[in-house]
């Protein structure tokens, strides 16, 4: 099948979505699919080539601009649009997947109405729980019923939804969303997550090899809720007083969650280490936390803790949204509620148990294969096919009919 997968946002911007789609593209296109991407340029910088970053998968680059609130993303250039829909409806698309919806869902919806291909939509964003920390000057009643409007006006637009969790499912029918809908997560590659050397990275950053630490990955944002985490550390230190927390990622809080480092006393068991390389560095990150900590309460997903599981790392998190449904049944993971006495009890027991961490360090591997890329995108490719088969038989019904 020919797929085309548009996105608003894309590597070198690091976060969910781009890993998200990355992973689709590589794993379809080793299955055989021919897969393109279109996506924002980011400047000289925009990372991937144009076959991608196995050389198997088409990228296609539109002209951008910055936005004003959000300096990390790209809004793509109108002109850019036009052209794109122009050259894209020369070529023939058995389905168009739409990852974000901004201006790549209205190219998707205006090249699927010239195409006549079907359209696959992904909610990836909790888009209610997210505007009000990039809009703060506008009342959060105001933001949150225009966030539901649009989602409502969105998802009705394509003839299919990818929801990667059913707390998103519920969330959606509670705006009124009827569509169709199909849960299905990302998950990872689990051959990507066999390696990395925490005792490397901690050499390499001066860390000791008996120094109490913990890690969390993920993007320096508001909605991550690293500084619940940052309270929860200073709330250990006074039991573990060389604790250090890494955090790798960045992102538009990274300012504030500086300060609030020092305004914790926490400065000196606080690292962080801005973005890694996912297939080297970011792997020796992970192996050198003995603890995975995580508190978002807006993932729909939260893949990080998939791939926290398949690095042996223990976990304690919140279990909210998306890493409600990953943390179900994980034997990998201690669940805290969002209390920095609950949560700092949690990772304070494994800090004292090399033991305890060990048990579920085993059971991390065993409880990421649920979430392996081999099993989700055989379930991705049945999905694209029924969408094919269904759109191409109402056409050859409706020529009949004429």
């Amino acid at each position: 099948m020919k797929l085309l997968m548009l996105s608003d946002v894309y590597f070198p911007r690091v976060n969910g979505v781009s890993t998200s789609i990355r992973t689709f593209a590589e794993s379809l296109s080793e299955m055989g699919q021919e897969v393109t991407i279109v996506a924002p340029e980011y400047g000289r910088n925009s990372g991937e080539d144009k076959y991608g970053s196995s050389g198997a998968y088409e990228i296609i680059r539109l002209l951008s601009r910055k936005i004003f609130f959000d300096p990390e993303d790209r809004l793509i250039r109108s002109s850019a649009l036009r052209t794109a829909l122009q050259q894209l409806a020369q070529r023939r698309w058995d389905v168009i997947h739409i990852h974000t919806p901004f201006r790549a869902h209205q190219l998707g919806v205006r090249l699927a109405r010239l195409t006549g291909a079907p359209t696959v939509e992904t909610y990836h964003t909790y888009f209610e729980e997210y505007v009000a920390n990039y809009l703060p000057w506008a009342p959060k009643s105001w933001l949150r019923t225009f966030a539901r409007r649009a989602s409502r006006k969105l998802c009705h637009d394509v003839d299919h939804l990818i929801v990667p969790s059913q707390q998103m499912v519920e969330v959606l029918e509670g705006y009124g969303i009827t569509m169709p809908h199909t849960v299905l997560p990302t998950g990872i590659d689990l051959r990507e997550f066999v390696n990395g050397s925490g005792a490397a990275f901690r050499q390499l950053h001066g860390i000791a090899a008996d120094r109490p630490t913990l890690v969390t990955v993920g993007r320096l944002a508001m909605e991550k809720n690293i500084g619940f985490l940052l309270r929860v550390a200073q709330r250990l230190v006074t039991e573990f007083p060389t604790l250090l927390f890494i955090v790798a990622g960045e992102g538009p809080d990274a300012a504030r969650l500086k300060k609030l480092c020092t305004s914790l006393g926490v400065h000196d068991n606080v690292y962080f280490v801005g973005n890694l390389d996912r297939r080297t560095t970011l792997l020796d990150c992970y192996r050198a936390g003995d603890v995975f900590v995580f508190a978002s309460p807006t993932e729909t997903q939260g893949l990080v803790l998939v791939e926290a599981m398949a690095l042996g790392v223990p976990i304690v998190s919140t279990a909210v949204m998306g890493t409600a449904t990953v943390l179900r049944d994980a034997r990998s993971a201690c669940i805290s509620e969002e209390n920095v006495e609950a949560f700092a009890a949690h990772v304070a027991k494994l800090l004292r148990s090399p033991a305890e961490r060990a048990i579920l360090s085993s059971a991390g591997p065993i409880d990421a294969k649920a979430w392996s890329t081999d099993v989700l995108m055989q379930r991705a490719v049945a999905l694209y096919a029924e969408l094919a088969n269904r759109k191409a038989s109402t056409s050859v019904n409706a020529a009949k009919a004429n």
